[in-house]
């Protein structure tokens, strides 16, 4: 079964304090890059999101966001932070020396107090309650990615059919170039026959003669070679077979399925620039549209 590249995924829960929800996109990305953004504080939970997401994205970036709404007011503690407290008193220290300030003028309780970043509200989390909150996140994050994942595979679905359908199409194309190829040599010796007989002079129009016929049987032979197109036809009908069988596994095949198309195209162009029979041209051009169309498509493969 193949997955798409696009998908989306969206799960959410509680804990004592929050609900948490969780959303997931993918979109096309040569390799897999998972890109998370979630409140400050819990950033210590990165990396193991992005390892419960990693094992089931081959292709892609995934982009995740986790937000947070509280539910439930949760115990805090007041801290000081004396550092900066110390620092704002060096630097009012230093402001009195350099402006001969008087001892009135020095910063008071108040002033400190209403000074920024000196008080800090921490919320009183317990080993118990910061444990659940991870296991809580990543099993959202977990819920999510299945959502995700489904989701991949039912565009998936989409896409195998439809590459499938292609495929169909472009083995009925060669097989009718299959049977106009060997009518290819006698149309050359028919037009070079022809052409011969155009230049010669009136009074020596006949081309019976064997020594002509050899000659004429020769070039034929000559152009036929050059322009057989059977081990392009061959190759061609092989890397169908590759395709479909590539339809039918679990792994990923984006990257596979493209290099097939990449070949598929070069036979198809070598056998346009070989054979000059019409119906043959025309079945190139549809050809070359089917593999467009199915390349177009494949850029979504995982």
């Amino acid at each position: 079964m193949i997955r798409s590249m696009t998908g989306f995924g969206q799960a959410e829960g509680t804990t004592y304090v929050f609900r948490i929800q969780v959303e997931l996109r993918t979109v096309n990305n040569r390799y897999c890059e998972i890109a998370v953004r979630m409140p400050r504080e819990w950033l210590v939970w990165e990396d193991r999101v992005k390892r419960t997401i990693q094992p089931f994205i081959k292709r892609g970036r995934v982009e995740v966001n986790i937000t947070c709404e509280r539910i439930h007011a949760a115990a805090r503690d007041v801290e000081v932070d004396w550092p900066l407290v110390e620092g704002y008193r060096d630097a009012a220290e230093q402001i009195k020396a350099r402006l001969q300030l008087s001892q009135s003028d020095v910063l008071t309780l108040r002033d400190l107090l209403q000074l920024p970043d000196l008080i800090v509200l921490r919320e009183r989390h317990s080993e118990e309650h910061t444990e659940e909150l991870g296991l809580v996140l990543l099993n959202i994050v977990r819920e999510a990615t299945d959502r995700l994942v489904s989701m991949r595979e039912a565009e998936g679905n989409h896409l195998s059919r439809d590459i499938s359908e292609r495929l169909d199409a472009m083995e009925r194309m060669h097989r009718n170039v299959q049977l106009a190829a060997p009518m290819l040599a006698e149309e050359y010796r028919l037009k070079l026959k022809q052409r011969i007989e155009d230049l010669l002079d009136e009074r020596s129009s006949s081309i019976s003669g064997l020594q002509d016929e050899n000659r004429i049987a020769m070039e034929v032979s000559l152009l036929a070679e050059r322009s057989d197109i059977q081990e392009e036809l061959t190759r061609l009908n092989s890397h169908f077979a590759q395709c479909r069988l590539l339809l039918l596994t679990d792994e990923p095949i984006g990257r596979k399925l493209d290099f097939y198309i990449q070949e598929m195209n070069r036979e198809v162009n070598t056998i346009g620039s070989k054979a000059g029979k019409i119906d043959i041209i025309n079945q190139v051009v549809e050809l070359k549209a089917e593999l467009e169309k199915m390349r177009e498509q494949v850029q979504n493969v995982e």
